[in-house]
């Protein structure tokens, strides 16, 4: 037997090695990219925002470096003089320390006795969730009977890092652990499924090394949501662009004794699948550039650097340890070199399903697109307008029960003023016309020495609302107060404040909805018609796909307003799932199609189809399980917006793989004949 070229082991074995080093050094950044994540809504608005121009003024007119903590005291039975000095004692050694303000307010009783609150400045910079917990555990011990919670502004803030905290270990370990089981059952070996998730692992660190650097230089903004979603999309895809290998892999062994022989002619049948899926969400998701939200920009090369990652690390680390491995990796099932042509019991299962769908394919996909359409019927229903910051969480935290028991005892807003400000000579026709807005308590020019604050020509109107100040309602109220003060001559007025800056982003994520939707199908039809070089396929593709996500919409309205009875959604919920289920979902088909076009050159369309439906059909369902069951696992973060997400796109993603790429394209594909591949010469 002859010996084995030297460079036929050396070059896999220096790539294994040169990914060790890769993952040395980047790996640890992926515990690391909590400190570069920012969740502060102020952040992601654009500079053209209303409430982004007033944040900018307002240094002049208060302190703008901070940002308020409410602190709640409740006795239903009545406050005692104990209870307020508990509050001004514990509080006390807190003032003028290391990210706190000078002075806090005293504790302010509210009219029926039973509650007060106090107003704690906590600085913006640096980790004001740290000083939130500081002032929590000063306030940890209260006289028995009161109640105390942290809430207002600050205490969301910290709350909402809380949540995000679990993305480091929580996430990661659900995912792993889910996928490494779903490979177990699917390769039954106990050495390919570690080999797979180590290169998931490797991927991950690369993205996360990346990200870490571009955060931390301020070249893109990183929060929790895109952090947990980088997580999701790595592990998820790195699985299915394996999963596509190692099943050519397998395949190529069955044909040759020579195991680099067979990962080479893996390699080559699936680069160009896996390069056109990879390719496609990237463009995808770089749609989200166009974005005037800089959450939802930021997200876009966040997600294109996490695929970039995952394909990158399954076309170089896993097929040089594939390549090492050879048939051991598959043991105790490893695959014979054999002449025989008998089918793999998973090819002689999707054999027959492709006969099933080749008996009757118009009946077969009118009554899929039936079944899809009904769910889509209900798409229409899906509350997409936005929900209370308080709605975010799902379960019980401090910052949702204090402003709950805030709402009972005081005006709801106070402690989170909306600000107007406006040109100087016309601040008194601004204040009236702020006072006379319903849902405003009250309103006052801000002052100096009893004469009021001018900056740079500017005055200041400081309103508290009767509502909430991060419910809808209280963006109602902004809207009623600009629509007011917007009209009066010669004032500039704006309105700004914590209520108005969701208020903007809300109405900017609307906009960004409504503009990238659009421009992601254009762009996936255009990969579509290159890849397939066809017109006729891609329309028919994408067709299928965005009756998917309907249908899927549909599917999560009831089950959001029904089952779980929530809130609401946030506008950005279905653009990113439409991102995803698109950019995801024509994954899929282009996994099927790619090798249907292979097989139509030589045997046909029908044939085609149904010889690219059975050598395909395993490694596409594993596939979309996987990944299903790694974007369900964000629902382990206690967040109405990622559990949400989480939800549509792995439902999304199995009615995709079960129902569209097995029975409806297959069944469409069949019934149009060659004419699918028109205007190209296979149409002919």
């Amino acid at each position: 037997m002859a010996t084995t070229p030297r460079i036929r082991w050396l070059i896999p074995a220096l790539l294994l090695l040169g990914w060790l080093v890769i993952g040395g050094v980047t790996a640890p950044y992926a515990g690391k990219l909590s400190s570069v994540a920012t969740n502060d809504n102020s952040a992601f608005l654009p500079a053209s925002a209303e409430s982004t121009e007033v944040n900018d003024m307002l240094a002049g007119f208060t302190d703008s470096d901070t940002v308020p903590a409410i602190v709640i005291a409740e006795r239903p039975s009545g406050l005692t003089p104990a209870d307020t000095e508990f509050l001004t004692t514990a509080t006390a050694p807190l003032a003028g320390t290391e990210g706190f303000g000078p002075e806090f307010s005293p504790p302010i009783p509210s009219q029926d006795g039973q509650a007060a609150q106090m107003f704690i400045p906590i600085a913006a910079e640096g980790e004001p969730a740290d000083h939130v917990e500081d002032l929590r555990n000063a306030l940890a011990s209260p006289p028995e009977g009161l109640t105390v919670l942290v809430t207002g502004p600050a205490g969301q803030i910290a709350d909402l890092g809380e949540a995000f905290a679990g993305i480091d270990g929580l996430l990661l370990l659900v995912a792993g652990v889910v996928v490494m089981l779903i490979l177990f059952v699917v390769y039954r070996s106990p050495i390919l499924p570690f080999v797979v998730i180590i290169s998931a692992i490797f991927a991950l660190g690369l993205a996360s090394g990346l990200v870490y650097l571009l955060a931390s230089g301020d070249i893109l903004e990183l929060n929790g949501q895109s952090q947990g979603i980088l997580f999701i999309l790595v592990f998820g895809a790195a699985t299915d662009y394996a999963l596509l290998l190692v099943s050519r892999f397998r395949e190529e062994l069955t044909r040759s004794d020579d195991k680099y022989a067979s990962i080479r002619a893996a390699w080559r049948g699936t680069i160009e699948p896996i390069s056109a899926s990879a390719g496609t969400v990237i463009l995808g998701v770089l749609c989200l550039l166009f974005s005037d939200l800089n959450s939802n920009r930021s997200l876009g090369p966040v997600a294109a650097i996490g695929i970039a990652a995952s394909f990158i690390a399954s076309m170089t680390f896993l097929p040089a340890a594939l390549a090492l491995l050879g048939r051991t990796a598959f043991w105790p099932l490893a695959p014979k070199h054999t002449d025989s042509s008998e089918p793999s019991s998973t090819h002689r299962f999707w054999a027959a399903i492709a006969d099933r769908v080749a008996t009757r394919p118009r009946a077969i996909w009118i009554g899929t697109l039936v079944v899809l359409l009904i769910g889509a019927a209900f798409a229409p229903t899906f509350k997409a307008d936005g929900v209370a910051q308080t709605d975010y969480f799902l379960g019980s935290v401090d910052s949702v029960e204090g402003a709950e028991i805030q709402a009972q005892h005081f005006d709801a807003g106070s402690g989170s003023p909306t600000w107007i400000i406006a040109d100087a000579p016309q601040g008194t026709a601004v204040l009236d016309a702020v006072r006379g807005v319903d849902g405003v308590a009250s309103a006052e020019l801000v002052q100096d020495g009893g004469n009021p604050t001018v900056v740079d020509g500017k005055v200041a109107v400081q309103a508290t609302l009767t509502d909430t100040a991060d419910s809808l309602a209280a963006q109602d109220t902004v809207v009623a107060i600009r629509d007011a003060v917007h009209p009066i001559p010669d004032a500039d007025a704006l309105v700004g404040g914590t209520t108005a800056i969701d208020l903007d982003t809300r109405t900017t994520a609307i906009h960004d909805r409504n503009l990238i939707i659009p421009i992601v199908l254009v762009v996936v039809l255009v990969v579509l018609t290159l890849l397939l070089r066809s017109i006729a396929a891609p329309v028919l593709l994408l067709a299928t796909t965005v009756i998917s996500f309907a249908a899927t919409l549909g599917v999560g309205a009831l089950v959001f307003n029904g089952l779980f009875d929530f809130a609401g959604a946030d506008p950005v919920v279905p653009l990113f799932a439409f991102v995803f289920l698109v950019a995801l979902g024509i994954d899929y088909n282009i996994f099927l199609m790619t090798r249907v076009r292979e097989e139509a050159l030589t045997h046909g369309t029908r044939d085609g189809m149904l010889r690219g439906l059975t050598a395909t059909g395993g490694v596409i369902t594993s596939a979309g399980v996987v990944l299903a069951a790694t974007f369900a696992a964000l629902a382990v973060i206690p967040l109405l917006f990622l559990a949400q997400i989480a939800f549509l796109v792995a439902f999304g993603v199995l009615v995709d793989t079960l129902i569209v790429r097995t029975l409806l394209v297959p069944a469409l594909t069949l019934d149009i004949g060659k004419r699918v591949w028109w205007p190209s010469a296979l149409s002919r």
